[in-house]
Order: structure tokens, then C-alpha cells, then sequence
């Protein structure tokens, strides 16, 4: 082990705090960075817990004392998510920005697949044991995610003249997306959820980064270039990005 990470090691330091507000207890997962130089926190949407960012150096009860200060904003933060929609028959969710009901159907084979019922109800259909309808889905839009910002950044890297070495399909909770010098692009599949124009303004904007490595007026240019529904799809992500975060997890 590098001499650094003995030096920060904190072999028996918890992996989480609990910070009570009025009646309520609420657990803060603790993590140390060795770029962090104060204490600071943020919420993780997904999976709608308190992260508090720690400095190398820093101790368990200045941790304790900053959370627990902070303990109003926790709460308030965890109590404006929005309701939780789980992976479960019944649940109506947004694939493409279209509202599909994922629908159970357990004598059939295959794993899921799209259907238009007469109605005109869209219906995402999950095959195979109901214990198993959870997995299923996210495997399957995971699949479509990458599928499509697979095309989209393949199409943007031949406009731009530059290559895409891989693309990474994650649940990041800070960004929908991000890029590497060497030519890796990352992803959240929550963008499989969000109408096609967002995702393809995502892949526009990961592959500009090829070109300019920054967020300078050059960079921008390049993007709004290439994708014409720039802002739009900015405002979109401002307006109800957020929500996103709410499916597939549970309260």
C-alpha cells in the first residue's frame, strides 16, 4: 500500500454518522478525499442519503460537529426529494420521455420488451419470476442507453474528426456525463429516461470535449454547432432533471 493511503488510513473510523433532527435520525455516509481541503456535503439522489466529504487530515469529531450544524439542511434536502418509483409492476416510467407501465408477465419468455396495448398505453413487459421484474428492467435500460448514446456519440466523434475509445454506462449522481483526454466518455442511463433530444445533446457534449477539454465560449461554439437543441435540452435538464433520480430506487 502507498505510503500516503497508510498515512490517511483510518482502519476503525465508521463508514457512516447519524445526525438527529427533532425526532428524525438521519445516517451521513462519511468519505475522505485527498483533494478535499474543507468538510463539505451533498446529496445523493439516487440513492437519497447524505454524503459528507472529509479532508485527509480531517477527524471523526469535526465530522460529527459539521453534520450534525448542517443537520436542518440534511433534512430538508432528503425531505424535497421526489417520491420514489421502484422498478416494480404498476410503476409508470419515462423511457424515451414516453410514459411506459411495466407490466409482469410470467408465463411468457424473454426479458422485456415494448408494447401498445389498443388503448394506446405504452407497456414495458417484464418476463420470468416477479422477484426478478427489479433487475430486468434496469438491465434493460441500461442496454437501450447504451445503445443509443452509443450511435449518437459515434455519429458526433465522425462529425468532429475525433475518436471515441469507450463508452462507460454508470448512475452518476453529480453529472450526466463526462470525458477523459484519452477518449473515454461516461454516461448516466438515467438519460434513457429524458426525450431523445437530451440525450443526444449529452453525447454532442461529451464529444466536444475531444475537441476543446474545458467549458471556454470555443468549446460552446463547438457544441452549439453540432447540436442545434443545445439549449433546449439545457433547460430541459434544469427544469426536470432531478426526477430522474427517483426511478428505480426506494424510500
Amino acid at each position: 500500500m502507498a505510503f500516503r493511503a497508510l498515512l490517511y488510513r483510518r482502519p476503525t473510523e465508521p463508514r457512516t454518522l447519524a445526525v438527529k433532527i427533532g425526532a428524525s435520525i438521519y445516517p451521513v455516509q462519511l468519505r475522505r478525499h485527498r483533494k478535499a481541503r474543507r468538510y463539505t456535503l451533498r446529496i445523493h439522489p439516487s440513492a437519497r442519503q447524505a454524503i459528507l466529504t472529509m479532508p485527509p487530515r480531517g477527524n471523526l469529531a469535526d465530522a460529527k460537529d459539521f453534520a450534525q450544524r448542517h443537520g436542518a439542511w440534511i433534512a430538508a434536502r432528503l425531505g424535497g426529494l421526489p417520491k420514489a418509483a421502484p422498478f416494480s409492476t404498476g410503476t409508470s416510467l419515462p423511457l424515451r420521455g414516453v410514459a411506459h407501465k411495466i407490466v409482469h408477465r410470467a408465463g411468457e419468455r424473454g426479458t422485456v420488451w415494448q408494447e401498445t396495448r389498443d388503448s394506446g398505453e405504452k407497456i414495458l413487459c417484464a418476463a420470468g419470476g416477479l422477484p426478478h421484474v427489479e433487475r430486468r428492467v434496469l438491465d434493460f435500460l441500461k442496454r437501450e442507453a447504451r445503445r443509443d448514446l452509443t450511435k449518437a456519440a459515434d455519429y458526433y466523434a465522425e462529425v468532429l474528426g475525433v475518436k471515441v475509445k469507450r463508452i462507460t454506462i454508470r448512475d452518476q449522481s453529480s453529472r450526466w456525463g463526462s470525458c477523459t483526454s484519452a477518449g473515454s466518455l461516461s454516461f448516466s442511463w438515467r438519460l434513457i429516461l429524458a426525450p431523445p433530444y437530451v440525450l443526444d445533446y449529452l453525447a454532442a457534449h461529451e464529444v466536444a470535449h475531444l475537441v476543446e477539454m474545458n467549458h471556454s465560449a470555443r468549446f460552446w461554439k463547438v457544441v452549439g454547432k453540432i447540436c442545434p437543441q443545445t439549449e433546449r435540452a439545457k433547460k430541459w435538464l434544469d427544469t426536470h432533471g432531478n426526477d430522474l433520480h427517483r426511478y428505480g430506487v426506494k424510500d
